[in-house]
C-alpha cells in the first residue's frame, strides 16, 4: 500500500495522544493546576493533530462530516463517533478538574474507556479488509493497544508501566513484522484465484493489464526491497522500544525521558511506515507484483 504521510500522521499521533488520555483519566491522584493542564493539552494537540492530519488523504476532505453516517457499516464511521465521545467526555473531565477543581473518577473512566474504543476502531479500519492479508490479523489490533498504551504510559510518566508496556509493544511489532511476511501466501491468493481461471490450469499474465501506471497500482501496489526493509525494522524496534527501554531501566529522569519519548515515537513512525509500505493488496496480482 502507498505509505501516504497524513496516514502515518494520523495512526501515530492519535495513538499516542488518546494512550496519554487513557492514562490521565483513569488516573486516582491525578496532577492539577499548570501540570495538569500541560499534560491536557500535551494529549489533545496529539489527539486532535492527528485526527485532523487523517482528514488530508481524503478526496474531498470538507466532506469528511459526512463520515459520521455510515456508522452501521463503516469502521470509519465508528471511529469517527468514538473519537468525539472520547474528546467530549475527556474535555469535560479535564475541565472539570483543572478550571473548576472537581475530580469526578467516573467522567474519566468513561473517558478513558472511550479512548481505548477509539484505538480499537481506528485498528478495525485495517484488520476488517481481506484483500490485505498482512493486516487481516488478530495481531493487529493488538499491536494499535500495545502501542497506544505504551507511549501513553510513557508521557504520562508512569515508568513501571511503560517498562512493561513498551515491551510487550515491541515484542508484538516484532511477531507482527515477521509473521505477517507469511500472511499472503497462507492466504491462498494467485493469480488463478484472482482472475477465477484456476480451475483451468496454471495461469500466467501473458501481458500488463496497463503499459504506464495508474490509480489502483500507485495506491494498492507498493513494493520495499527485503533487504530495506529488513533494516528499516530494526531501526524501528531499535528506536521504539529497545532504547527507550534502555533510558527507562537506568536514567529515566528529565531529559533523558523527553529522549525516550522522542525515540519511541520516532521509532513508531518509522514502523508505521512499514505497516503501509508492506502490506501486499492483492490487486497486484493482476499486474504481477505478487
Amino acid at each position: 500500500m502507498h505509505p501516504a504521510p497524513s496516514v502515518i500522521v494520523f495512526t501515530t499521533l492519535s495513538g499516542l495522544g488518546l494512550g496519554l488520555l487513557f492514562w490521565l483519566g483513569i488516573d486516582p491522584d491525578p496532577n492539577r493546576g499548570w501540570v495538569g493542564f500541560t499534560f491536557f493539552l500535551i494529549a489533545f494537540a496529539l489527539t486532535v493533530g492527528g485526527l485532523l492530519a487523517s482528514t488530508f488523504h481524503l478526496g474531498h476532505p470538507e466532506r469528511a462530516l459526512k463520515a459520521f453516517s455510515q456508522w452501521r457499516s463503516s469502521w470509519l464511521s465508528r471511529e469517527a463517533w468514538a473519537a468525539a465521545a472520547a474528546l467530549t467526555l475527556m474535555g469535560l473531565y479535564a475541565f472539570f478538574l483543572i478550571i473548576l477543581g472537581i475530580h469526578i473518577p467516573p467522567l474519566g473512566w468513561l473517558g478513558a474507556l472511550a479512548c481505548l474504543a477509539t484505538v480499537g476502531t481506528t485498528s478495525m479500519i485495517y484488520t476488517q479488509l481481506k484483500t490485505v492479508p498482512r493486516w487481516h490479523h488478530w495481531s493487529t489490533p493488538a499491536l494499535f493497544f500495545s502501542l497506544a498504551l505504551g507511549g501513553g504510559a510513557l508521557l504520562a510518566g508512569k515508568i513501571s508501566m511503560a517498562i512493561f508496556l513498551i515491551a510487550v509493544a515491541g515484542g508484538v511489532q516484532a511477531y507482527w513484522f515477521w509473521q505477517g511476511d507469511q500472511r499472503f501466501s497462507d492466504a491462498g491468493s494467485d493469480i488463478g484465484s484472482a482472475t477465477g481461471l484456476g480451475s483451468r490450469g496454471k495461469v500466467r499474465a501473458f501481458e500488463p493489464p496497463h503499459t504506464g501506471t495508474n490509480y489502483l497500482l500507485n495506491e494498492f501496489v507498493y513494493v520495499v526491497g527485503r533487504k530495506h526493509g529488513d533494516k528499516l525494522r530494526l531501526i524501528s524496534l531499535g528506536l521504539m522500544a529497545v532504547l527507550p527501554l534502555l533510558i527507562l531501566l537506568t536514567n529515566p529522569h528529565h531529559l533523558m525521558a523527553i529522549l525516550a519519548v522522542l525515540s519511541h515515537l520516532t521509532g513508531v513512525v518509522v514502523a508505521r511506515w512499514l505497516f503501509f509500505a508492506q502490506a501486499e493488496h492483492v490487486v497486484g496480482l493482476y499486474y504481477g507484483k505478487r
